[in-house]
Formats: structure tokens, C-alpha cells, sequence
């Protein structure tokens, strides 16, 4: 009996639903069909997609928990899956007749993508402890968002009816925004007088330090504007409302940063990450969640910094050699995460981390040029830990196989 052809098939991921393309050898189209993003039509797709060859390669263009129910499914039926990358999706797209663009066309790219490269990283069960953690930052990042815009927002509104009193605070702390949840406007300081603002805010658990200072300065903005200025009433109503949604954001933040930290620490990998200066907690979960666990998809610590974006790439042409910039493909999470790790890192004046940056500023590089180095360098660090599996020491700060 003569045995049946390999298809490739690609499958465009959806929220609701997917697009599945299966190809053959020559690149023909075997089936081309959508499906539900439910388990039963997933184990249907695979039980057809067998039944058209003895060899299934699947092929998918995203792995972020939109698609963990496709990705397990097929995982668990012992299918090898390959992750075709957006950028390559689009970039072959022009390789194919036609500039319409579909589901069913995105779904055979993707398929003929991985028929044609064997340069694909092939995609492996999400660890659970990881996928919670992609979850929680992200989580946090949304909360994050709302934070930044309450406060714009709250200072706008602020601004508007009381100039002085928005000048003389930084809103990002909880004091302010417990004074103006409850009085904003010249008037209501001007009545609670000193002692009032004094008490309200250490009942409502302001900064107990800062109380004096804070009353102070309100009583001392709303005695230079006595005038009430149109629309006060509302406006003040708005931003005691803002600064009652945003102490109650302050306080989210920090539970989820507490549960990342714990979440965090529960990973074989965490006491080795933060031993490294400048990776607490924090960072340490964007990096997890940015390698996803794993370290096989990087056999080097150059192809870590290359992902992180810290690995200059060539534009040579002809006689022009040499020329290296800043690459544009790269994942923009991972380079903040050791561009960060490498500013906290110089809080230590004595320390490796300062040493090496004082070096690249000897050597005439500004600032953030010397940054990037040390964040570099940090990636060589760290990923020498990670393969021996031990912890940075002062003592040896940077192992022998990351300096070589």
C-alpha cells in the first residue's frame, strides 16, 4: 500500500473561532474549513487531518492564552506544533497571489510558512505556574494603564478649578489623593481649616510623616485663591469621585503585586533570578512569562540578548561595512526587563553592576548607551546562572562563561 503524503496544517488563531488550512507536499490545498474555539471541533479537525495523512505538522501564529485550549489539545494528542510568528505570516503573505487578506489565506501562509523553514521553534506544553503568571502581570499592566490615565485625568479636573492645589502635590501617592477625595476646592479646604485637614487625614490613613506638611500646603494654596470658579461643583464631585476609584486601584496594585511576588517565588528559577542585582520579583516574572520557562528556544546567551533586542544588527551593502543599528524585530517586554534590572542594579555605588557601567562611561559612551551594555551584560549573567544552576555571588560576580 502505498503511504499517504505529510500536509501541513495552519491554523489562524481566533477568539471565537479559528481557521484551519491543511497543504500537502507540493504545497497544494488538502482542506481548508473554520472551526470553533471548543474542544470538541479542535479534536474533530485532528481526527481529519489524520485521516488525509500518516504525518500531521500543525502550524500556529499565536501563543498567547487565546490559544491554550488549541495548543493543549493538540499537545495532548501527541501533535508536533510549530509557532509561526505574526511578522513571518505577514512578510510571506506578499510571496502569495492576490493582496486580499482572509482567515482562509492567513491559515494557508501560515501552513506553507512551516512546509518551507525548518528555523520554526516548535511549541511545548505552557507551564502552569508561567501561564498563571502571564495572566497576573498582564493583570497588572491593565491596572497599571487605568492608574496613569485616573491620574491625568484627575489632574486635568483638578486643574481647572483649583491650579494651586494640583501644582503642589504628586498624585501618584496616596496623602493627595486622600485629601481631595474628600475636600478639592478652595472653599471646603478654607472651612476644615488646619486642624480639620490635619485630623481627616490622619483618620483615613494618610502617610502619618507626611500629615503635617500636606495640610500645610493645602491650607496654604487655598489662601491664595479665594475666588469659586465655573463649574467647581461638578468638577469637584468628578475628581472626589477619581481619587476614590484610584486609592481603591492603589490598593489592587499592590494585592497583585503581592500575588506575582508569591506566584513568582514558587518557581525553581526565582531565588537564582533575584539573586542577580536589579531582578526582584517583578522583573523576574516578566522574564519568566517572556521565556516562558524555558531556555531551549536560546542556546546561547547571544540569542537571549539578540530576543531582548541588546544584539546590534548589520545594514552592510556593497562598500558600506560595519554599519550596525538598533535591530526592530524583538520582544519589547524582555528588553525593558533587563534595561530596568540594569538602572536598579547602579542603586549599589560599590558593586559589580556600577563598576561596569563607570568603565563604559570611561570609555565615552552616554548614559543610556552605557546602560544598554550593562543590560547586556546583564543577559550574559543571568543566563550562565540559569544553565548551572546556581545563585550570583559578590565573590564571583560574573561567571567565567558569561565573560568568555
Amino acid at each position: 500500500m502505498a503511504t499517504r503524503p505529510q500536509i501541513w496544517v495552519g491554523i489562524d488563531v481566533g477568539k471565537h473561532a479559528h481557521h484551519a488550512c491543511g497543504v500537502d507536499e507540493t504545497g497544494k490545498t488538502v482542506f481548508s474549513q473554520k472551526l470553533g474555539n471548543d474542544q470538541a471541533a479542535i479534536e474533530a479537525l485532528i481526527a481529519r487531518a489524520g485521516q488525509a495523512a500518516d504525518r500531521v505538522g500543525w502550524a500556529i501564529d499565536l501563543t498567547s492564552p487565546m490559544a491554550l485550549l488549541l495548543i493543549t489539545a493538540l499537545l495532548a494528542a501527541d501533535q508536533a506544533v510549530t509557532y509561526v510568528p505574526g511578522r513571518v505570516v505577514n512578510s510571506m503573505t506578499g510571496g502569495f497571489r492576490g493582496e486580499g487578506k482572509t482567515d482562509a489565506k492567513d491559515a494557508r501562509v501560515i501552513a506553507q510558512s512551516a512546509r518551507l523553514r525548518e528555523d520554526l521553534n516548535q511549541v511545548v506544553m505552557p507551564d502552569e505556574l508561567v501561564v498563571g503568571l502571564t495572566q497576573l502581570t498582564g493583570y497588572r499592566t491593565d491596572l497599571m494603564a487605568d492608574w496613569v490615565a485616573g491620574i491625568n485625568r484627575l489632574r486635568a479636573l483638578l486643574g481647572s478649578i483649583f491650579p494651586a492645589l494640583e501644582a503642589a502635590f504628586d498624585y501618584s501617592n496616596r496623602t493627595p489623593l486622600i485629601l481631595v477625595a474628600a475636600m478639592c476646592t478652595p472653599a471646603e479646604i478654607r472651612a476644615a481649616g488646619i486642624d480639620g485637614v490635619t485630623t481627616y487625614l490622619a483618620d483615613n490613613g494618610a502617610w502619618k510623616p507626611g500629615i503635617a506638611k500636606a495640610a500645610t500646603t493645602a491650607i496654604d494654596a487655598a489662601g491664595r485663591q479665594s475666588l469659586a470658579l465655573p463649574g467647581e461643583a461638578d468638577t469637584a464631585m468628578l475628581v472626589k469621585r477619581i481619587a476614590r476609584k484610584l486609592l481603591d486601584l492603589d490598593r489592587e496594585i499592590k494585592d497583585t503585586d503581592k500575588l506575582i511576588t508569591t506566584r513568582f517565588r514558587q518557581h525553581p528559577w526565582a531565588r537564582i533570578i533575584e539573586s542577580l542585582p536589579g531582578m526582584g520579583p517583578g522583573l523576574g516574572a516578566e522574564f519568566l512569562v517572556g521565556t516562558r520557562g524555558d531556555l531551549a528556544n536560546f542556546a546561547s546567551a547571544g540569542r537571549l540578548a539578540s530576543y531582548a533586542g541588546l544584539v546590534p544588527v548589520p545594514r552592510d551593502s556593497g562598500r558600506v561595512n560595519g554599519n550596525l543599528h538598533r535591530p526592530k524585530r524583538y520582544n519589547r517586554r524582555m528588553r525593558r526587563v533587563f534595561f530596568m534590572a540594569a538602572l536598579s542594579s547602579l542603586k549599589v555605588t560599590d558593586g559589580p553592576s556600577r563598576r561596569f557601567y563607570d568603565r563604559k562611561r570611561g570609555e565615552r559612551l552616554i548614559h543610556t548607551q552605557a546602560l544598554l551594555a550593562l543590560a547586556r551584560r546583564l543577559v550574559d549573567v543571568l543566563w550562565a546562572l540559569l544553565r548551572d544552576g546556581r545563585e550570583f555571588s559578590m565573590a564571583n560576580p560574573i561567571p567565567v562563561a558569561a565573560a568568555a
